[in-house]
């Protein structure tokens, strides 16, 4: 059996996530092809959904262009490590997503955090629409995932990983969702966390 760059990816990412606290999966995680967005607190987040998502679908990640992809290591790491690829945050980025395509047409994933930057608070940020566009373009559904504790693991602006427990929760395939419609379940998924 051949061993791929995907599968290294996943091995790596799990058993450093199980690590630093154990990482906890509700719902199905997709075999491909599909279009995963979620909310993104931390740079923990990548990691925590490559742990989880099928090696199978070789998941590629949507990585700021300007701050990923304009230094060396950080190109490095990010194409090797996380199999990032550049979207622009300043003008470009809709059409950088939707290259996409034909990686999809081929029973590829793509991760996308669609609020296009890490946030701080519960709340989340304006849902933008290039990875939903992707979707319904490559015609395959999009995954919702809400994601817990990373911020716990590597917060913002944090420079060393924290023991914290992560939880995923992927939500049902849907078809020619609308961006509002993702983030207002997402931010469902997250309330059932933040319950008493």
């Amino acid at each position: 059996m051949r061993i791929t760059i995907s599968a290294v990816r996943r091995a790596l990412w799990w058993s450093t996530v199980m690590a630093l606290g154990g990482l906890s999966v509700t719902g199905f995680a997709p075999a491909g092809p599909c279009v995963v967005v979620a909310n993104h607190r931390s740079h923990a987040d990548a990691p925590a959904l490559l742990a989880a998502l099928s090696a199978r679908g070789r998941p590629r990640v949507a990585a700021a262009a300007d701050y990923w992809f304009v230094r060396r290591r950080r190109r490095y790491f990010c194409r090797w490590f996380v199999g990032g690829f550049p979207v622009r945050r300043a003008g470009g980025g809709h059409e950088d997503l939707l290259k996409a395509v034909d990686f999809l047409g081929r029973n590829g994933i793509v991760v996308v955090f669609p609020e296009g930057t890490r946030g701080t608070g519960s709340d989340l940020g304006r849902f933008h629409r290039g990875a939903f566009d992707l979707a319904r373009i490559a015609g395959v559904p999009v995954i919702p995932v809400a994601i817990v504790g990373t911020a716990g693991v590597l917060a913002k602006n944090a420079r060393r990983f924290h023991r914290a427990p992560v939880r995923l929760e992927f939500g049902e395939p849907r078809h020619l969702i609308e961006p509002e419609e993702a983030r207002d379940h997402i931010a469902d998924m997250l309330r059932r966390y933040d319950a008493p």
